[in-house]
């Protein structure tokens, strides 16, 4: 059994749809889909492909870490408090435990995503 992972991006297979909780819901009627690639067997770090159609919402990290790298589309992230930065293909980015702010969805967003930590 080999120690790698490969993301499959041309061929992710099914993914796992949904929708925003709807106390989180702030603007339009964006949809996920979730493609699980890997995880460690307690679970605590896991990854994989998640993408988002247009739309707002409330993003509240909890006690994880997540390290995102954007394939595709355009977002913008904004902080509570604080700026609000842009996000589209090649940008990379770590949210640290305990942020909040809001994920507005302008174009369809892929992203890479791995997170550590309990949620």
């Amino acid at each position: 059994m080999s120690n790698l992972t490969f993301f499959k991006l041309g061929d992710l297979g099914p993914g796992r749809e949904s929708l925003p909780v709807p106390e989180r819901l702030l603007e339009g009627d964006p949809r996920f889909t979730n493609w699980d690639v890997d995880q460690t067997a307690d679970g605590k770090l896991r990854t994989g492909v998640w993408q988002t159609t247009p739309g707002t919402l409330r993003s509240i990290k909890g006690g994880v870490w997540e390290f995102c790298y954007i394939l595709s589309g355009v977002s913008e992230l904004v902080e509570d408090g604080g700026k609000t930065y842009r996000v589209q293909a090649g940008d990379a980015f770590v949210m640290k435990p305990d942020w909040v702010g809001v994920w507005r969805c302008i174009e369809t967003t892929r992203k890479i995503w791995t997170i550590y930590g309990s949620a």
